[in-house]
């Protein structure tokens, strides 16, 4: 049975609630959801690298570049089929204002190696 997914958080809803085509009626519809909307937003339009955008949105790096990559996809979907995208949808809470994001892990957050059979204080890192 997979685990639940954890809610993402992002920073608000965008202003609009889709795009598309100007000149022509649209040929289908494609979704991108809100948390990919927020890693596009950090990663190319604020310009934080993938590290820092993750723990703003209180993922790890590798969950971090999977939305980020459907989230290009789906862009890139809706410029070259000229279809319309829109916004919403998604696994997410809104972050309160000055509060950044955390990364949960498991093991209540203490890092890799514990709760791996190690007991505590038996961690080879610990002087």
């Amino acid at each position: 049975m997979p685990r639940r997914k954890l809610r993402r958080q992002i920073a608000g809803r965008p202003m609009c609630r889709g795009f598309g085509p100007e000149d022509m009626e649209p040929l289908g519809e494609v979704e991108l959801g809100l948390e990919g909307f927020e890693a596009l937003r950090l990663m190319d339009y604020q310009g934080l690298g993938q590290a820092e955008a993750a723990e703003q949105m209180g993922v790890s790096r590798q969950t971090f570049g999977r939305i980020l990559r459907e989230a290009r996809h789906a862009l890139a979907q809706a410029l070259v089929d000229g279809k319309r995208l829109r916004l919403g949808g998604g696994c997410y809470e809104i972050r309160s204002p000055g509060q950044g994001g955390r990364c949960r892990r498991r093991g209540g957050g203490r890092g890799r190696g514990f709760g791996r059979g190690r007991g505590p204080g038996n961690d080879p890192r610990q002087p």
